[in-house]
């Protein structure tokens, strides 16, 4: 009897955080995977897992080569040994948002280095008392963001008050919280940059309720270009990254992997923009 040649299937592995399902990122790579699923005929399942307990899955068929031919990433929380365990099991995969320096196929954007150019600018406006509401250490995101904004401030011989650095995790009350620390600051920041849109959104807020004009009193800049923007009274200074074209180079690049026809490792750094928009003006003589 002729075997069935079935089709090739993927697994996209999201970490679970609050509100996954109507979260930017995971929305946007989830498209964009399934864009290229679609036109290489290719499965997707998406599995969403605990952030730091595997088990449940690592010791299940989503890693037998027989039912799964490769493994996106979405995030790994900087936890190598779940990819280890992957590769040490024969399964094609590949990590994304991570720039990795082991032979791990990886695509991301440089999140230290689009940091730097935020203080960059903010610092050509003029500004000196910069804070920042950084993302959830755990993912590389957050934290080289958080070490692009401290290096790009040693740069530029500024002192970062021990207050001026303060969690947000990506989330809206802690970054909500974090805002309202912030601006009640006897000595408080001029331009504040947010680790992500939905953050620097509850910065404008926290700031239009204490009476703080944005950007004459304050400026403020996020990150990820979120659709969210456009339901803002003040249109967002941010930055564009390729989220769908990340998913989607994702899984061609996993489909070219398992037909062993790439180069390995793939290593995918892809551009950022830094959108100026008119959260962010140069600072005023009086600060």
């Amino acid at each position: 009897m002729q075997a069935v040649k079935r089709k090739k299937t993927f697994v996209l592995v999201v970490p679970r955080f609050e509100d996954i399902l109507h979260a930017y990122y995971a929305g946007e790579i989830i498209k964009g995977a399934s864009l290229a699923a679609s036109r290489l005929k290719i499965d997707i399942l998406i599995h969403i897992t605990d952030r730091s307990d595997h088990r449940g899955w690592l010791d299940s068929s989503l890693l037998d080569p027989l039912y799964i031919h490769g493994i996106i990433f979405a995030d790994i929380d900087n936890d190598l040994s779940v990819v280890k365990k992957t590769i040490n099991h024969r399964i094609p995969c590949l990590v994304l948002n991570n720039m990795l320096r082991e032979p791990i196929n990886c695509i991301a954007v440089d999140n230290k280095k689009i940091a730097v150019d935020i203080v960059d600018y903010l610092v050509e406006l003029g500004h000196a008392k910069i804070a920042t509401i950084a993302g959830d250490l755990t993912t590389q995101a957050g934290q080289w963001r958080l070490d692009g904004f401290k290096e790009a401030m040693e740069k530029h011989d500024l002192k970062i008050p021990k207050d001026y650095i303060v969690q947000g995790d990506f989330l809206r009350t802690p970054a909500r919280k974090a805002a309202e620390k912030l601006l009640k600051l006897k000595d408080r920041p001029t331009a504040i940059f947010a680790a992500s849109d939905v953050m620097a959104l509850e910065v404008l807020d926290v700031a239009k309720g204490n009476a703080l004009k944005v950007p004459d009193d304050l400026s403020v800049i996020g990150f990820d270009d979120n659709p969210l923007n456009k339901t803002s009274s003040v249109r967002l200074s941010t930055v564009a990254q390729p989220l769908i074209e990340m998913g989607r180079l994702g899984v061609e690049n996993l489909h070219q992997i398992s037909l062993g026809k790439a180069r390995l490792p793939v290593k995918i750094v892809l551009p950022t923009k830094l959108i100026k928009r008119q959260s962010t003006k140069a600072v005023q003589a009086n600060h």
